[in-house]
């Protein structure tokens, strides 16, 4: 069954393009296609944030639409020139794609080409862990059953970006895009300036997958997809996620839907996180004290069976973060006070502590969890020291629960031979950065005895975040610039410079210190460069 409506004889198709970054593609169709067949409409409005919805309110009606930008490979087109400010997000695409608020942009859609890598990548963005599996044994599944329940979910829910697309630009016959790589924009638009004289315009906005246009980018991992109907054995997950997406619908819609999400199989409901966390997070306070609202909320608050069994799930969480999200969430939701969740939040790090395997993502969310320092102290009473989590990544995190005592074992960590404990220093540094003169010295005179390495340049990337403005530092770095028989420690300490207040550093010693002892850098150019240029500019 066809999915448009044929164009009346001598009616002229609309493109529409979307460039937020090369408008190489966008040109590339303009100069070939006839002018008397093919009308263009850029929708981006430079300088004007909400260009999306101007389009919507314009009445603009697309029968071909070009999407040019990098993409995230998740939620966003975005530019790679620093003065850009035009970036598309995903998710407005399909709030535009849900809500019906702009019937007539995507509505008539019979082609839709995404120049952007990884646009069309079939591989899940994320896929559930084990606890999962532990859930739906819980809920009495056998392991077997579980397994293969865990798979079905990740194939419908993974949220590839081809899922993504295919979501957004439903009924559309026709999505081209990349399953990898995608070429540059010069060389998108030779490729397609080669088709179009080679093949002609004809397949062009004619509701049907082009052979050929797939053949001339072949080396670029092009494909085609075609958007969700209605018999999509996924449809029912659009509808879900339209539930989130689509403006029309009230708090109180969205809260009920949300309960009866939360009142699945948990498994399913921790699929939806993401999209859970980032409403209950925005329900203000303006709309969580309307009376329908508090309704709705209190409705899931007193859901005592559902409250057990995503608290229960969020306890076994194989990842911290995933925890701490879902423990979140429960706050929002109603079913932990502010106290409850702080002793959730010891808990889990009371569990964390205790694990051999301990990383920078754990150090940076036990530095995150504490940020307004309520739990320091929280876990002196509790530390045995000798056992076997002893370690600098574990030490870190009792610093950034308040110890004094860790934070020096960290630190000196960071003026260790290992990298690996260098590498944790600096997460932990960059939540809890230095801001005593006299520590910083110190930390700074000890990356400068340190043996020419990997280990000394990550130790001088960790201090240049410091944005040292100390003389007697900038001192060191400037011997150590001429003594060190490393071109990368020089690059690094270069970094610090050049971060530092031009009239602290400038002077014509540090010019031809920089010039003189010079290691030769096999990469060329390199951050040296960039310091002797800025010295030399008025």
């Amino acid at each position: 069954m066809s999915l448009w409506t044929p164009l009346a004889a001598g009616q002229k198709q609309t493109v529409c393009a979307i460039t937020v970054n090369s408008a190489d593609e966008k040109e590339a169709f303009r100069r070939h296609l006839p002018a008397e067949k093919y009308q263009f409409v850029e929708l981006v409005e430079r300088d004007r944030p909400d260009w999306l919805a101007s389009a919507c309110r314009a009445g603009i009606s697309c029968d071909v639409l070009i999407i040019s930008g990098h993409y995230d490979g998740s939620s966003e087109f975005f530019s790679d020139r620093l003065e850009a400010t035009e970036h598309l997000p995903v998710d407005e695409l399909e709030r535009v794609s849900c809500s019906a608020s702009c019937p007539g942009l995507l509505s008539r859609l019979k082609e839709v080409h995404l120049f952007g890598c990884n646009t069309l990548n079939p591989q899940p963005l994320s896929s559930s862990s084990a606890e999962i599996v532990r859930s739906l044994v819980r809920e009495g599944h056998s392991p077997r059953e579980a397994e293969q329940h865990l798979r079905s979910l990740n194939a419908g829910h993974g949220e590839s970006s081809r899922d993504r697309m295919r979501l957004v630009f439903k009924d559309v016959p026709v999505i081209y895009g990349f399953s990898s790589v995608a070429p540059l924009g010069p060389i998108a638009g030779s490729v397609l300036s080669g088709y179009f004289r080679t093949h002609g315009t004809g397949e062009i906005g004619q509701g049907h997958p082009s052979g050929r246009l797939l053949g001339n980018f072949a080396p670029y991992a092009l494909t085609v997809a075609q958007g969700m109907t209605d018999q999509d054995p996924h449809a029912a997950v659009r509808r879900d996620v339209c539930q989130f997406a689509d403006d029309r619908l009230s708090d109180v819609t969205r809260l009920e839907f949300v309960h009866r999400l939360l009142q699945r199989e948990i498994a399913e409901a921790r699929i939806y996180l993401d999209r859970i966390q980032r409403y209950a997070t925005a329900l203000d306070d303006p709309a969580r004290r309307t009376p329908e609202v508090v309704r709705a909320l209190a409705d899931i608050t007193h859901d005592a069976a559902t409250r057990k069994r995503f608290l229960d799930f969020a306890r076994d969480a194989d990842q911290p973060a995933v925890r701490t999200r879902m423990l979140k969430v429960a706050r929002d939701l109603g079913w932990l006070s502010g106290d409850e969740l702080r002793r959730e939040f010891a808990l889990m790090l009371d569990e964390l502590l205790v694990r051999g395997a301990v990383g920078i993502g754990e150090v940076d969310l036990a530095c995150t969890l504490n940020q307004e320092h309520e739990l320091d102290g929280e876990f002196d009473r509790r530390w045995v020291p000798g056992v076997a989590a002893d370690d600098i990544a574990h030490a870190a995190v009792r610093a950034c629960l308040g110890s004094a005592e860790e934070r020096e074992r960290t630190l000196a960590g960071l003026v260790s031979p290992n990298v690996p404990d260098v590498q944790i220093a600096r997460a932990y540094l960059r939540r809890r950065p230095i801001t005593d003169a006299t520590e910083l010295r110190q930390v700074a005179a000890g990356i400068v005895r340190m043996r020419p390495s990997d280990a000394q340049v990550r130790a001088l990337e960790a201090l240049g975040r410091h944005y040292v403005s100390d003389h007697a530092i900038l001192d060191m770095l400037v011997d150590l610039y001429s003594e060190t028989s490393s071109w990368s420690v020089q690059a690094a300490i270069a970094g610090i410079l050049i971060r530092a207040d031009r009239q602290s550093i400038a002077s014509p010693r540090l010019l031809n210190t920089l010039q003189k002892d010079r290691r030769p850098s096999p990469q060329g150019d390199d951050m040296v460069d960039a310091l002797i240029h800025r010295l030399q500019s008025p």
